[in-house]
């Protein structure tokens, strides 16, 4: 599976202690002062709290979450973190919970960047998030 990850440009990271499992992480490549941010994060353990991310590129990340669900259009508000249920996948996709980055550096589709991300009781882990770009049919969620 790794292997297999790893040729798509996507990678996992784990926290060994907490059972906190983060993959398929992806960024658009910016086209002005903002971009959005995808992952799926697995929880095999106890109930715990993403709180905040940093990446390589530098810049500022929010949490985005749906305001209403059951409502469209979706619209979204600025989230302090995201719950993280024991024995579950939470997916930051579109139109749920997902990152906003705001004034990173340059980002190039195809490369990957880091990002860093902090739970209340996993820690610190690292994945790397493959920059996609959208324009060149690169922006695909094929790994959701």
């Amino acid at each position: 599976m790794l292997a297999a990850l790893a040729a798509a440009g996507c990678s996992m990271a784990r926290a060994e202690s907490s059972g906190i499992d983060a993959t398929a992480a992806y960024v658009q490549q910016p086209t002005g002062r903002t971009t959005v941010g995808y992952l799926d994060i697995r929880n095999n353990g106890g109930p715990d709290r993403l709180l905040s991310v940093t990446t390589s590129a530098g810049g500022s990340v929010v949490f985005r979450a749906p305001a209403r669900t059951g409502v469209a259009p979706v619209l979204m508000r600025t989230v302090p973190d995201i719950p993280i249920p024991a024995d579950s996948t939470v997916q930051l996709i579109p139109n749920s919970y997902h990152l906003l980055i705001t004034g990173a550096g340059p980002m190039q589709g195809g490369k990957d960047i880091t990002l860093r991300l902090t739970f209340a009781r996993a820690g610190t882990i690292t994945v790397l998030a493959l920059v996609t770009n959208p324009e060149s049919g690169g922006g695909s969620y094929f790994l959701n």
